[in-house]
Formats: structure tokens, sequence, C-alpha cells
């Protein structure tokens, strides 16, 4: 699967505006594509279409900081020391899932890890599910979880 056939795809559930920050989304709109990851892309897809299939949720409300962080988002200005998380890089997304909490579709995802395209972590014992496709040194596992 390429990267636009991917971006295709997820039009189906997602809006650009939905996974990045609203800084990104008025400068870049519909080109704001361009700043995601295309590991998570396709882990995104295949997570919404193929494991969870059911809505999930990024950025919506006053929620505005659960996709894509550009360093005029709030979140990344209050930091004190060097912020590299995976959100800045544009591979990573906090979820809201319809119809189960977090730990639901953790274990949905764990259970089906088989199913994903590439290595993932989750953000454990948290109330929204966390993904991101960031390399971590040392770790071999298809779905890793770490404590934020």
């Amino acid at each position: 699967m390429t990267r636009e056939d991917i971006i295709r795809e997820l039009h189906k559930y997602f809006q650009i505006s939905e996974l990045v920050c609203v800084h990104t989304h008025s400068k870049w709109g519909e080109r704001s594509w361009q700043f995601l990851d295309t590991a998570y892309l396709h882990n995104l897809l295949v997570i919404r279409r193929d494991i969870l299939q059911t809505p999930m949720i990024c950025n919506h409300g006053t929620q505005t900081q659960r996709g894509l962080r550009c360093n005029r988002c709030e979140l990344v200005q209050q930091k004190n020391s060097v912020y590299l998380s995976s959100h800045i890089l544009g591979k990573a997304g906090d979820f809201t899932v319809k119809g189960m909490t977090a730990e639901e579709a953790r274990a949905r995802i764990r259970s089906n890890a088989g199913m994903l395209p590439y290595p993932l972590r989750m953000e454990a014992g948290v109330n929204w599910l966390h993904f991101d496709v960031l390399t971590q040194y040392n770790v071999s596992q298809k779905v890793y979880e770490f404590k934020g």
C-alpha cells in the first residue's frame, strides 16, 4: 500500500483537522498530511478499520493537541527542557475509542498485533489510547507498552 493509498483510505475515517493541531491546520490545511509519518498513518488505518472497527476521536472540542503538536502549541511551550515527543515528530496520536475503554482498546490491539504493519508503542495506565511508532532503542516487541 502506498502512502497515497493509506491517506485515501484514512479519509473515510478522519479529517486531517482531527489529526494535527489547529496551528498546523490553519497554515497548511489539507497539506498537513505531509507532516504525519507514513508508518503511523498505516498503523492508524489498520487499527481503526481492521482491529477496533469503531470510531476513534483525536482532536475535538477543547482537546486540540492530541495529534501532531507544533512549536506554537501550549503543551510544547510549557516545557522547560528539550521536548522531542512522538507527537511533535508526527508519529503519535491520543484517541478516545467509541464503545470501549482505553484498556479494552489496548487489549484488542495487543491480541491483534500480527495485523499491524509496523511496531508500535502504547501508553499504559491512561484513560485514552495513545499509540505511536517511535522506534525504541533495544526493543524488538511488535507492541510495546510504556508508562508516561
